[in-house]
């Protein structure tokens, strides 16, 4: 004998509890975006404006990528050995690509994506800037021209004059400021003269280790750095004209990228696994206005880090596009929509409870780096059974710090709730919050019957719903939900219930079924769920074989065996996966039965179970068996405890 069991699953509800306060958030108007980009590895990044595009070169994979704002890869431009800095040109027609193991820079038309010419240069071009309608790249740890407009190319080399002898330099220029050039490397940073053929050097100055990136404000007055010496983890600051210190912007972390946008906003990146990553501040300000965090996307603890220099502005300000790369070694464009903005908070308090038509007051507060003026309007909307999609309401106004509060009579009881939300301004993303508060409502009687009754496998019984007075809704939803994992809740019946007030429907009783009537509630009357739970018993029967004849012994029928005959006893019942039947031996003996075994014998697919016993060897002697389902012992408890007939038998010679 083997005994097999199942367990079942019992199926919980969400129940989703009341709160004063739903949130306080920011709506940004757009949403910021993250693809991943096809290469292994950044060596720059520019944005053309005009056609919103992103270039970025992969020295790795020797390609540039073209994506649209949102990322998506518009164009892939291939055999480019080891190509690194990138260029666009004055007129937004050409995006220069250094390319560095084959010495010369190329130029890819903007419209067609399409290489129109490549230069020779004598050297291993790296970064680049365009400076007045002239190419400059960085060789080495000196940097060099190349001039197109002509009817050939001019190319000069070695135009560095501040005595640095370091590995490599870096370029910023700004198309604000003509005939200036920065060139960073190492430790040192310089700013040249560039308006005459030659390069002319104006000043130099000593920056610190740690210089990734540096850049040229557009009203010419400084230069950013990456690092800053003397201010700890900052973005450098210096003079544009004697390259003096002055105050930076603090970043947390690592400092590794520069950019800054033709309005003057200042985009900071920095190589951090548990801070923000791209930070934003406006001109002379060493408070961001505005700070990102990338996402963990890898297998570590640590989030995604930026990429050093991997930042550039929209020509609008209206993005920062960022490269991030995870521990996989997967690269991430991130489009950061509305950089400049502010983004502020906007905090809604409301009552936990409230009497239905009684006046309540909800409260809140905006913050933000700057507040917005006195007097600014808020739009309040109030969502409640009757009106799902919002109501608006009259606007609520700030005070000079930012708080407001208004009054509402809710007409209708449940969950009632205050969004409150502020579409922004110039220098502000929208801000939204909502509170939420359970008004009072009446408790109506919802009834149904039948609960606790058991029934017959198979039988059809009707389960009535009866609901007592509501305001306006009548509906009421009948489910079942049969016992067992394997069976769902299913929903039998939703309307009107009649003039009586009583709604029905018919469940076939296969299993225990717990049946549950739902009131969904009203503006003045709360919802409800009442259940009751019909038992079923299983269909069971035994079949004798084997024997030679049937006949009775006083009433009762009983099959005849021969003494050295084996009974056969097939029983077949409701089948439920695991499931076993009960089969129980009595024998009559001094004038009563007497139990001798009890075994459980485990069903096939078809829910049979076939059963030899050992022929005794003797006759007169006088047995019945019984097989049953028993809940819980019998490998589930989906059925209600069941008894089949006995079936009596005894032996002859």
């Amino acid at each position: 004998m083997r005994r097999r069991s199942i367990a079942t699953a019992t199926a919980l509800a969400v129940v989703l509890s009341s709160a004063a306060l739903v949130g306080g958030t920011a709506a940004p108007a757009a949403a910021d975006s993250a693809k991943v980009l096809p290469v292994n590895s950044v060596g720059d990044m520019v944005v053309d404006g005009a056609h919103q595009r992103v270039y970025v070169s992969d020295p790795t994979g020797g390609k540039i990528v073209v994506t649209d704002y949102n990322g998506t890869v518009r164009a892939t431009l291939t055999g480019l050995s080891g190509v690194s800095g990138l260029a666009v040109s004055d007129d937004g027609g050409q995006v220069y690509a250094a390319v560095t193991k084959d010495d010369r820079i190329v130029s890819v038309d903007t419209t067609t994506y399409t290489q129109t010419a490549s230069y020779p240069v004598g050297a291993a071009p790296g970064d680049l800037e365009v400076v007045d309608g002239r190419v400059w790249f960085a060789h080495g740890a000196d940097f060099g021209s190349l001039d197109v407009s002509g009817p050939e190319p001019v190319v000069h080399l070695a135009r560095r004059g501040d005595g640095f002898h370091g590995t490599s330099s870096i370029l910023a220029s700004d198309p604000a400021v003509p005939g200036t050039l920065v060139v960073g490397g190492g430790s040192y940073v310089a700013v040249y003269d560039v308006s005459a053929d030659a390069a002319a050097l104006r000043a130099t100055t000593y920056t610190g280790s740690g210089l990734k990136q540096l850049d040229l404000t557009p009203d010419g007055k400084q230069v950013l750095t990456s690092w800053g010496e003397g201010y700890g983890y900052s973005l450098g600051a210096y003079s544009a004209t004697d390259l003096t210190e002055q105050p930076g912007y603090p970043i947390e972390a690592y400092p590794n990228a520069v950019r800054i946008a033709p309005d003057g906003s200042i985009a900071g990146g920095s190589f951090s696994w548990y801070d923000p990553d791209v930070h934003i501040h406006r001109p002379g300000d060493p408070v961001p206005v505005r700070e990102y965090d990338f996402p963990n996307t890898g297998n570590s603890s640590g989030a995604d880090t930026l990429v050093d220099g991997a930042l550039a502005w929209a020509p609008d300000a209206s993005r920062v596009f960022a490269v991030s790369v995870n521990t996989y070694g997967t690269h991430t464009l991130r489009a950061l929509t509305d950089p400049t903005k502010e983004v502020p908070a906007l905090k809604v308090s409301a009552p936990a409870k409230a009497e239905r038509a009684k006046k309540l007051t909800v409260t809140g507060k905006l913050t933000s780096k700057t507040l917005p003026p006195t007097g600014t309007a808020l739009t309040v909307t109030r969502t409640d059974v009757e009106s799902p999609k919002g109501r608006a309401l009259a606007a609520a106004r700030t005070k000079a710090d930012g708080t407001f509060s208004f009054t509402d009579t809710p007409p209708a009881g449940g969950r009632v709730t205050y969004k409150v939300a502020w579409a922004g301004d110039a220098t502000h993303a929208p801000a939204s919050g909502a509170a939420a508060v359970e008004v009072s409502r009446k408790a109506t009687s919802l009834t149904l019957n039948n609960n606790g009754k058991v029934y017959a496998y198979g039988k059809k019984v009707t389960f009535t719903a009866h609901l007592g007075t509501t305001y306006k809704n009548r509906t009421v939803s009948i489910y079942a939900d049969p016992f067992g994992a394997d069976k769902p809740k299913r929903l039998l019946r939703t309307g009107k219930v009649n003039s009586k007030g009583n709604l029905s429907a018919t469940v076939t009783m296969g299993r225990d079924t717990t049946v549950s009537a739902v009131f969904a509630g009203d503006a003045r009357y709360a919802s409800k769920t009442v259940k009751s739970t019909g038992y079923a018993r299983v269909s069971v029967s035994t079949g004798v074989s084997k024997h030679y004849r049937t006949g009775k012994i006083g009433s009762t029928k009983y099959h005849y065996f021969r003494k050295n005959t084996d009974p056969v006893f097939t029983t077949t019942m409701s089948y439920y996966k695991g499931r076993a039947q009960r089969l129980q031996l009595q024998v009559w003996y001094a004038g009563a039965w007497r139990s001798t075994a009890a075994e459980y014998f485990a069903l096939n697919s078809k829910g049979k179970s076939v059963v030899r016993l050992e022929a005794p060897g003797e006759s007169g002697i006088r047995a019945r068996i019984r097989s049953s389902y028993i809940n819980g012992s019998s490998g589930d408890s989906v059925n209600s405890t069941t008894h089949g007939a006995w079936k009596y038998f005894t032996f002859t010679r």
